[in-house]
């Protein structure tokens, strides 16, 4: 004998309005759909999603990573020069034990850790999709997109808007818009916890009582931000734009895969790190400056005059330096492509089924407190 007619869509969630999803949700052979959500609220999940995932992922690796963290910075120093700057470099960082390197990682260093990694990529998710928007050209490639064949010469030749100078023009500034900004909120967010762990925290609170801010946010920023926030950017391209742009259109197809990514990614890393070198470089000699007296205020221009006068370029870039650097930065920033696009994505469709499913159970709260309270006014009128 066939059911009641009204059987079929007695329980099904209310936010489903489609008589097939309604079937499909109460049927015991199939198993319930979560129902849909605005784009608009699927794109902010995924956003704070994948921001968590490189916070998290950032800490862990950076924290592992601390030795050759404290040896990149001592060797991108005026306190290493002449002969043997690897082997002064682990002297200093070893000084005082072998946990020496991580007894300067406080709270601090782990929330700063996780809002630099987060908030690099949330920022830059953040300014490429809304600058994407609002010039009205396309984000940047990500997941796997990146292992879809690169567009054909049909698909690559431009529309009658695309071809218009202007278009041109947002597309370029936006492309180089997205990672300064990104870049540069990364190094309000981590500069200073970076300094701390340079210099320790006693140290660098006595140097700071002599430096003369010129506003809150300069003192919020901390000494040598320039410096730092130049390399966060040379490195947020590097992540961001350079790997997935020249993986996608450049490297061979029937190559591409999740390994091939990461090794990819690692190597652009490296080419990446020989020009923010030079920044890291300028960074760790005008904290230096900073500290001499007590501490003062740097001047950029007189660090560089002086680095020049006595070390010549070698003051900003040697082998040494650089790969110094690449052993500080390659284990995570080297990895970050491969697991922002192969990673980080595989939870993307349990995160936001989880949604939806809190998104329904919320609206069928809304509906039977609706309900109940139409049912007796006067509880209502009550409540």
């Amino acid at each position: 004998m066939p059911a009641p007619s009204h059987s079929i869509t007695e329980n099904a969630p209310p936010c489903n309005d489609d008589a097939s999803n309604e079937l499909e949700a109460t049927s015991p052979m199939i198993p319930p759909t979560p129902p849909s959500m605005p784009p608009e609220l699927e794109e902010s999940i995924l956003v704070a999603y994948r921001s968590v995932g490189i916070g998290t992922f950032g800490v862990v690796m950076r924290f592992i990573g601390m030795p050759l963290e404290k040896i990149a910075l001592f060797m991108n120093s005026s306190q290493v020069t002449g002969a043997n700057p690897i082997r002064q470099s682990v002297k200093l960082t070893f000084a005082g034990g072998a946990m020496a390197p991580y007894r300067v990682v406080g709270p601090a260093s782990l929330v700063a850790w996780f809002m630099q990694y987060s908030v690099m990529g949330l920022a830059f998710q953040f300014f490429d999709h809304a600058l994407s928007k609002a010039l009205g050209v396309k984000p940047v490639w990500y997941g796997e997109e990146l292992m879809l064949p690169p567009p054909s010469k049909e698909e690559q030749t431009p529309s009658p808007s695309q071809s218009d100078p202007a278009f041109r023009v947002k597309s370029t500034l936006k492309t180089i818009l997205a990672p300064v900004l990104a870049g540069s909120l990364e190094s309000t967010v981590a500069n200073r916890a970076e300094v701390q762990r340079y210099f320790g925290p006693a140290k660098f609170a006595s140097i700071e009582t002599k430096l003369a801010w010129s506003s809150p946010l300069s003192r919020l920023c901390a000494p040598a931000f320039l410096s730092n926030a130049m390399r966060n950017v040379i490195m947020c391209n590097t992540s961001f734009i350079i790997t997935p742009i020249t993986y996608k259109l450049y490297y061979p197809q029937e190559k591409k895969s999740k390994s091939s990514l990461f090794w990819y990614g690692m190597g652009m890393n490296f080419a990446g790190n020989a020009v923010a070198i030079t920044q890291q470089a300028l960074w760790g000699r005008a904290l230096d400056y900073c500290a001499e007296n007590g501490g003062r205020n740097i001047k950029y221009g007189e660090v560089i005059r002086n680095s020049l006068k006595k070390e010549g370029m070698s003051a900003f870039f040697t082998v040494p330096k650089w790969g110094s650097r690449i052993l500080m930065n390659a284990p995570v920033q080297g990895s970050l492509p491969w697991f922002y696009n192969n990673v980080l994505p595989l939870g993307e469709g349990t995160v936001l089924g989880a949604a939806r499913w809190v998104v329904c159970s919320m609206s069928k709260g809304n509906q039977t407190a609706f309900d109940s309270a139409d049912s007796n006014p006067g509880a209502r009128s009550y409540s």
